[in-house]
């Protein structure tokens, strides 16, 4: 197989060609942040590990206080599948969410080896081609700060978080907006940029900052409207779909609970 740089054309059977032109990106950090919703979770877990992966990858599940009977679970696939599984607990009191202490680890882990930090959380599906297809396009783009698979649901249509994208061109698209983490791989060169220790301690959830600090480093964010993944928007926290089907009981909670802090 081979892909087109600069008008001449390269076997990607060997990423070495790519890796002396574009810089190194030697492999993939694949994680995957779980509380409980098991069954989903599973689904994506199997899909990441029958993915067509012809580079070094390393898989890590990171359980983010699931329940003691999910946890379990959890340990039972990890030694059924063979993919490897933190349980955040262990190293840290905070309760859960816990999606800093797992991306700052994830990012020492990801600069350890040079290898790009690829995020799949755990109510997506990816495609066998996913996410080799999402390195290629990274590798292929020296600018590139973060690259990121589109969302859609079972008929294949465009979902949360990316409704806006529908009105996106088929192909490669640098946006101005923050990219989800739903299926998103973070290049060494902004890794190396940018220390996530540094990230706000007080809120949950950090794509909207990371991808804003991308962004003004001077890299690219780019979204690829030809990769989708299935998603299940929010199947790790069910109560959040309050937003869409009772709003103000989902903010009633998000105030008072000091939940959701973006």
């Amino acid at each position: 197989m081979g892909v087109i740089c600069g008008g001449a054309l390269f076997d990607l059977t060997s990423y070495a060609t790519v890796f002396s032109i574009l810089g190194t990106m030697k492999g993939l950090n694949i994680i995957t942040p779980v509380k409980d919703s098991i069954a989903l979770s599973e689904l994506t877990i199997r899909s990441i590990l029958t993915s067509e992966l012809p580079i070094p990858f390393t898989y890590t599940v990171y359980n983010d206080n699931s329940t003691p009977e999910n946890t379990s679970r959890l340990h039972n696939l990890s030694e059924e599948l063979g993919f490897s599984l933190v349980d955040v607990s262990v190293h840290t009191e905070h309760p859960s969410p816990n999606y800093l202490w797992v991306l700052r680890e994830a990012q020492r882990v990801s600069l350890a080896r040079d290898y790009a930090l690829l995020i799949v959380e755990s109510d997506v599906k990816v495609k066998p081609d996913t996410l080799r297809r999402l390195y290629e396009e990274a590798l292929l783009r020296d600018d590139c700060g973060i690259a990121a698979a589109v969302t859609v649901d079972e008929q294949g249509h465009t979902n949360y978080p990316y409704e806006q994208a529908r009105k996106y061109p088929t192909g490669a698209v640098r946006v101005k907006r923050h990219l989800s983490f739903c299926c998103s791989l973070l290049k060494p060169a902004f890794l190396r940029s940018y220390d996530f220790r540094r990230l706000n301690p007080k809120k949950a959830w950090f794509d909207v900052d990371i991808s804003r600090q991308s962004s003004k480093n001077g890299f690219a964010n780019y979204l690829f409207t030809d990769l989708t993944v299935l998603h299940h928007p929010h199947g790790s926290r069910p109560w959040k779909l309050l937003k869409y089907r009772h709003p103000l009981k989902y903010y009633w909670r998000k105030f008072t609970g000091g939940l959701d802090k973006i």
